[in-house]
């Protein structure tokens, strides 16, 4: 009898035991299931279930490594520790890949010394992989990334929901930004990922509306010094108006990161593959991100179309345009990468995208490089987790020449940067102000946008006369960073002027004054403590003159950043040069009894020469205006107009080509432009059309039988399609708005 029992327990034992091994199984594969189809909020909850009784070693290690994973593709660094401090210590020879990935959960949770220790066992287990050698060595000086923590104010901003808001874009005055919100009180769809809404593009139409939140903590709180108040309420948005960007552009699945064109008639934006009500997929089941361009035609974004090399198979987006609208930035994961996205640059000319080019193992590591902005100087910022950093993204800058970052990359810092992602930086060409995204919570959960504002590090400049040591008023002062100039200051009555510094900077400092010989002295702000500092400079006698002057566009009369202006003595041939910075000015001291030479160069500008005369013996101060003319800049010819349905030149219309255009081409003889012609709105769209190309041949062929080279001429008629007032089909107008319609303009096509 006994021993039928004992039979019969085991048979009980081993029955549950095989219930409890199916059902422990049955948890693990619903889990799987979700992880395959990136749903990773459903996972987490699954293999936190699965975990609470799993004994079996191997599928216990499983469901480890994808909780972790699951928690680190979530964005939660807490949990992610906590998950790979689990696997670590119970399966120490787990692929070498989640020691990086612990080494990164440490480091954004300000745990840097821990975070060290993981990225050199990583690091000695994958030798090829700089990121361990990177981070390795920068968590032995964090204090380098907090050297400007008091530069900059950051703030968070009102337009922040309790959803992800992210990625700002400058549009109109306004901004244009992603957010996951949602405004319509329609149910919309999910993204199983998260479980958030899909994102959308968002605007608000006035950045003055944008007031700051006054319950944050400081600049340097919000830099990632302090998380204490991570899961604080979100501020309720007090905004006039927060509207949806366009419905022809948001739809059911995600619209990310964009730009827009000069003129903001033209937009790259980034999208699900999704167009025409149909999504696509790749092979293996996945619906991508690709990127496309929309333009603007009466307030409406139509004409959607998808750029010539996005592929259902790898994901392109995250647009960003050079100044010149000639190069695109943006993000992909196509094979023959770096790491998992990388950066590239492709060429785009007269609506014509050229092949991607990879920006480079100068900018692309083994980790992730994302959300490009290229300022207007043409600097790139970028996100990556493989530079070196504090944590997550930071965000990173680069000076470019020919798509290549020839200085290398520089990590911006606290607080700009923190130990959780920071990125979707847009700024100034001096990186004054501009706005950031970043999911430090300062408030609420998930991304938020931040702006900031450069803070003056201030410097008190005395000048005196070297010889009687009394104060001199009316000196300038420019600044200069790197060979640029910068803010240009006039002397008081003390002879003192204040100056705002940028922090870690390499300044020189150039005193001019007409009657004294110019001086220039250098000063660092590496190593200045934020105080008010006093710097004297010194001032002696002269006969010298000076110059100055200011380089604006020919198109609008704003001043030119980044002109090389070289002032050359006829006489002795000695030279000066200087580059113009935002106020587009320069001061050059002159010697008399020498004519001077003043050239102004800057790339895809026509090069300006002007003679200066012989300059008095007497101390003087003389004033200079240099105009340029850049390629793409448009010119209406004020006074060609045309009688209806002709296209012959009139007198008057002749007189205007003499006094502008024929002088321009003579005076820049590689200058090729385009003349461009337009009618009124009356008569049908094609005559109108040929009507304009008649007129539009009618001017070039007035300028070949004047001397200039058809080779350098270029006509096209745009009929009714661009004009410059209300009067268009339907439209009462009288004949003097129909005449304004009627008009001819040049737009420089190309300069030396």
């Amino acid at each position: 009898m006994n021993k039928i029992f004992h039979i019969a327990s085991v048979v009980v034992l081993l029955f549950l035991l095989a219930c409890e091994n199916t059902h422990a199984q049955a948890k693990l594969k619903a889990a799987n299931r979700q992880f395959e189809q990136l749903s990773y909020i459903e996972a987490i909850r699954l293999y936190e279930d699965f975990l609470r009784d799993a004994k079996d070693p191997v599928t216990r290690q499983e469901g480890l490594k994808k909780l972790a994973y699951s928690y680190r593709k979530m964005q939660d660094s807490r949990n992610a520790e906590r998950a790979y401090a689990d696997l670590l210590r119970d399966y120490p020879d787990v692929e070498s890949e989640n020691y990086l990935y612990y080494a990164q959960a440490l480091a954004s949770n300000q745990k840097y010394k821990e975070s060290q220790k993981y990225y050199s066992i990583y690091g000695e287990k994958q030798t090829a992989d700089l990121r361990a050698k990177r981070y390795t060595i920068a968590l032995m000086d964090m204090g380098r990334f907090y050297r400007d923590s008091s530069s900059y104010k950051v703030q968070y901003l009102p337009i922040n929901s309790r959803q992800a808001d992210f990625s700002p874009m400058f549009y109109k005055g306004g901004l244009v930004f992603c957010s996951a919100r949602d405004e319509t009180g329609t149910i919309k769809r999910v993204f199983a990922w998260n479980q958030t809404p899909f994102l959308d593009l968002y605007f608000v139409p006035d950045t003055s509306q944008l007031s700051i939140h006054n319950g944050l903590q400081s600049a340097q709180a919000l830099g990632g010094m302090s998380a204490s108040n991570a899961d604080a309420p979100a501020p309720e948005a007090k905004l006039t108006k927060i509207e949806e960007f366009s419905r022809v552009l948001n739809t059911k699945y995600h619209e990310g990161p964009m730009t827009f064109f000069k003129g903001e008639q033209k937009v790259v934006f980034t999208r699900n593959n999704y167009n025409k009500g149909r999504a696509r997929e790749s092979k293996d089941g996945t619906n991508r991100l690709k990127l496309y361009t929309a333009d603007l035609v009466k307030e409406s974004w139509s004409n959607v179309k998808e750029v010539p090399f996005n592929s259902d198979e790898y994901s392109c987006g995250h647009p960003a345009l050079s100044p010149d609208n000639t190069k695109m930035y943006f993000v992909s994961d196509m094979p023959g990468g770096y790491g998992g996205t990388d950066l590239y640059i492709v060429e785009y000319n007269d609506g014509t995208w050229g092949t991607p080019v990879n920006l480079g193992k100068e900018v692309n590591t083994e980790g992730n490089e994302m959300f490009p902005f290229v300022d207007e100087s043409g600097n790139l910022y970028f996100s990556s987790d493989g530079h070196e950093g504090l944590g997550g993204l930071d965000i990173f800058f680069a000076e470019m020449k020919d798509g290549i970052a020839y200085k290398g990359v520089s990590n911006l810092g606290a607080p700009l940067n923190s130990e959780k992602d920071d990125f979707g930086l847009i700024t100034d060409a001096g990186r004054n102000t501009g706005f950031f995204s970043s999911n430090r919570k300062r408030g609420i959960h998930d991304d938020n946008i931040y702006s900031f504002k450069r803070e003056c590090r201030p410097l008190n400049l005395i000048v005196y006369d070297a010889a009687t040591k009394t104060p001199l008023e009316n000196v300038d002062i420019r600044s200069v960073i790197n060979g640029e100039n910068q803010d240009l200051k006039v002397t008081g009555l003390d002879g003192s002027t204040s100056i705002c510094l940028q922090s870690e900077s390499e300044y020189e400092f150039k005193a001019i004054k007409e009657g004294y010989q110019m001086n220039s002295i250098t000063y660092s702000t590496k190593s200045n403590t934020g105080q008010q500092t006093t710097l004297e400079m010194y001032l002696e006698k002269s006969n010298s003159s000076v110059l100055k002057g200011v380089v604006k566009s020919e198109l609008n009369q704003k001043p030119i950043s980044g002109v090389q202006v070289t002032l050359e003595n006829q006489k002795d041939k000695t030279t000066q040069t200087v580059v113009t910075g935002q106020d587009g000015g320069y001061e050059f001291e002159v010697k008399p009894g020498a004519d001077h030479k003043l050239t102004a160069q800057k790339d895809k500008y026509a090069t300006n020469n002007e003679t200066i005369g012989k300059v008095s013996k007497n101390p003087t101060q003389y004033q200079n205006v240099q105009g340029m003319y850049g390629e793409g800049d448009i010119f209406k010819l004020n006074n060609i107009y045309y009688d209806l349905d002709k296209f012959f030149i009139r007198p008057d219309a002749a007189r205007e080509l003499e006094r502008t255009v024929l002088p321009l081409l003579k005076k820049y003889p590689d200058m090729k432009i385009e003349i461009r012609s337009h009618t009124d709105a009356r008569s049908g769209d094609s005559y109108n059309m040929q009507l304009s190309e008649n007129r539009a041949r009618a001017v070039v062929n007035y300028l070949t039988q004047r001397g200039i080279d058809p080779s350098r001429l270029v006509s096209n008629g745009y009929g009714e399609s661009e004009p410059t007032n209300e009067c268009v089909d339907g439209v009462q107008c009288n004949e003097s708005q129909h005449q304004e319609n009627r008009r001819t303009e040049f737009r420089i096509l190309a300069v030396k």
